[in-house]
């Protein structure tokens, strides 16, 4: 016995026509869409009260969107592994991917106390925010966390379903579940070490650094380049490339994600820019500027980034932005970028890929570390 017939699979989702990154994007929201009705039926026939304050809450929160990176980075896996024709198992599982980004998303802001996540109040913070507390009594936070942990597990119970069913239907099933398993024992891996370090106060840079591997880099590209490249029946050769690649790039995005945490701009970013700083959180950019700072004899840096340190808010803060361009780490971030990011576009190129496909993962990589484009020419 197979399982359960798949759910949104079907002709309404057979693409044929050759896509572009930005194309298959743009396709798989209209997948994402079809899933999300789905799910949300099934969830009213479950419990109207559970659909209307938990499904649905959790649906708005997916619409809300994001970068949606995932999805272009395994459409050029599977475009760089040979893949052609029938674009419907490359874009479900680019709306998997969305759905896990969501349980990710959810559960990270509870464990931060995040207050804000794409320009709007976190799902922790929306729940409480209607919690009867009059009627019920008890503490409108504990239910707020309870209530947005659950749906965060309703999304990965969604993601996974939809992989499921991709990979059933797919004659490189197996190694396309292989490959999503992998990235979700290392999602949860790299964000507890994220946690042990915050517990611990840790301002090591290799921890830093297998926080930011585990955690963001193998999971916003590396995995997402082999997802597609299984879905291709990518040989191995090809598949280590796109790995190398991957994780080039996916440090340099998160390199930039902790620049932007430091130094972004909230109505640009759609959350705090200052949360990190506040919390301590260990992030490569910390690392750096603590090591440069004992390095250096800065005193006054070293004791201000230290854990543990005085946090109160303002001038702390501005304290902190200081020390980092001080000290040369925000500096050697962007470099550190700069050079990641070209790494693994030499990465890529090893592949074989087209050039169309190679112009089109440089241009997502200039995007996801925030790199001005380069000239055409240098792309072909």
């Amino acid at each position: 016995m197979l399982g359960p017939r798949p759910t949104v699979a079907g002709p309404a989702e057979t693409n044929h026509s050759p896509l572009t990154a930005p194309g298959a994007t743009r396709a798989m929201e209209a997948v994402l869409e079809r899933v999300l009705e789905d799910r949300l039926r099934q969830a009213r026939e479950t419990d109207a009260v559970f659909a209307r304050e938990t499904a649905d809450r959790l649906a708005a929160f997916v619409r809300r969107g994001g970068k949606r990176l995932r999805t272009a980075f395994v459409w050029c896996g599977w475009r760089a592994a040979g893949g052609s024709g029938d674009t419907g198992a490359v874009l479900r599982t680019g709306a998997a991917l969305e759905l896990l980004q969501a349980c990710a998303l959810i559960h990270d802001d509870v464990m931060d106390g995040s207050p804000l996540r794409r320009g709007a109040p976190a799902l922790h913070v929306d729940f409480a925010r209607d919690h009867p507390a009059g009627r019920t009594g008890g503490s409108t936070e504990s239910f707020g966390t309870s209530a947005a942990v659950l749906a965060g597990d309703l999304a990965l119970a969604w993601a996974d379903d939809l992989l499921t069913e991709t990979a059933l239907t797919s004659p490189y099933g197996a190694r396309l579940h292989e490959e999503w398993r992998a990235m979700r024992t290392e999602m949860v891996a790299g964000q507890y070490r994220d946690l042990r370090a915050q517990a611990s106060g840790s301002s090591g840079a290799e921890e830093a650094l297998t926080i930011a591997v585990l955690k963001s880099a193998r999971y916003t590209v590396a995995r997402p380049l082999a997802l597609g490249a299984a879905l291709a029946g990518a040989d191995a050769r090809t598949v280590g490339a796109l790995r190398a690649a991957g994780r080039c790039a996916g440090l340099a995005f998160q390199l930039r994600d902790d620049l932007l945490g430091a130094f972004g701009d909230p109505a640009l970013t759609g959350k705090p820019a200052d949360e990190d700083l506040r919390s301590r959180k260990l992030t490569p950019l910390l690392a750096a500027a603590v090591r440069l700072a004992e390095a250096t004899g800065d005193r006054d840096a070293a004791a201000v980034l230290a854990p543990g340190a005085d946090a109160r808010p303002g001038h702390t803060v501005d304290r902190m932005r200081a020390a980092l361009e001080r000290t040369g780490a925000r500096a050697e971030v962007e470099a550190r970028i700069a050079d990641l990011a070209a790494t693994g576009l030499r990465h890529f190129e090893a592949t074989g890929a087209a050039p169309g496909v190679r112009r089109e993962f440089a241009a997502l990589v200039e995007r996801a570390s925030g790199l001005a484009p380069r000239p055409a020419e240098e792309l072909v």
